[in-house]
């Protein structure tokens, strides 16, 4: 998948430790593109219809073995051809012997030629992961990001609703923060959001009356994290007595952020109300509701109302009993 981002191969190099073979210039200044990878066995051959240039491609003890049942003169011809497409990046996987005609092709055509000691499969899937956080489609949301309980909460709301509060209470009860203010969320995948917090303002809270705080060094390096999948969209709001508020949990509300519904809840402020079990309370829910079980529909095939219920739209409780 081609994004609209780019992460330098730089970057790559010092995350897989990999050895440089071959760079045609500061690697700074060479840049990724796309999430996908490839194997070239269909190009050793010959193919290349739909071949991908932007894609890093990975050379393994297959590709290597192919290329062995040719004469020396047709391997290098393979392998001249192959660079001459410029891929983005070139990896040979398990430290894997370069003769030199690799790095002959590499030179000539400008292709960063690099290897690692990971088998293939190891590699292509450390990459596919990493590239699809580092590209994936983003926007960043004014809020405060928690994990309770294993569970990644969105919490939202207008300023000073008391987020930044409730997250160092949650810090304080042994859970975990990822961001406060400003949550970068990104898409990686087709049904997960990822969120962290720019490094610029990683694991710092700001709390009106005592100013800025570092999490990290308050209440030490287990009281953050630096990335959470994100579970359930929690939007804090003023207590509006002329609203409905939701009161049974038979109804699944969600919040959609880049293309993805995700669970959300309203929880309504007031004073006197403790934030922070609410929310302990919620996450757990939360998980029992991914695992089947719903409190709301037990208590109602409990009371044989299962069939019997409608909302009430004035006061968010039982519309009939029969």
């Amino acid at each position: 998948m081609k994004t609209d981002y780019s992460v330098p191969l730089k970057r790559i190099i010092d995350e897989f430790s990999l050895e440089t073979l071959f760079l045609p210039e500061n690697a700074e200044e060479l840049v990724i593109t796309t999430t996908e990878i490839n194997r070239p066995g269909l190009q050793m051959a010959g193919y290349y219809e739909f071949f991908d240039e932007k894609r890093i491609q990975i050379i393994g003890l297959s590709e290597q073995s192919f290329l062995n049942r040719f004469a020396p003169q047709k391997a290098v011809e393979r392998i001249r051809d192959f660079f001459a497409r410029k891929p983005a990046a070139v990896i040979v996987a398990r430290n894997l012997a370069v003769a030199d005609y690799y790095i002959e092709s590499a030179r000539e055509f400008g292709v960063p030629l690099l290897r690692t000691g990971d088998s293939t499969s190891e590699v292509t899937s450390a990459l596919i992961a990493f590239l699809s956080l580092h590209l994936a489609p983003r926007i960043t949301r004014h809020g405060v990001l928690v994990e309770v309980y294993g569970e990644g909460i969105l919490l939202l709301g207008e300023s000073g609703v008391g987020k930044s509060e409730t997250a160092i209470e949650l810090v304080k009860r042994g859970h975990r923060l990822i961001a406060d203010d400003a949550v970068e969320i990104r898409r990686v995948s087709a049904k997960s959001l990822v969120g962290s917090a720019p490094d610029n303002i990683r694991h710092f809270i700001e709390l009106r009356g005592i100013g800025i705080i570092n999490a990290s060094r308050i209440f030490g390096v287990g009281a953050v994290k630096l990335t959470e999948k994100i579970d359930l969209v929690i939007n804090l709001e003023i207590w509006d007595t002329n609203k409905t508020y939701d009161r049974m949990g038979l109804e699944t509300y969600t919040t959609e952020i880049l293309g993805l519904d995700l669970p959300s809840l309203t929880i309504p402020v007031k004073p006197g109300r403790n934030l922070a079990v609410i929310i302990e309370v919620a996450a757990m829910n939360s998980r029992q509701k991914k695992m089947g079980y719903n409190a709301a529909e037990d208590l109602l095939n409990r009371l044989g109302m299962k069939n019997d219920f409608s909302p009430n739209p004035k006061d968010g409780g039982l519309d009939t009993y029969q």
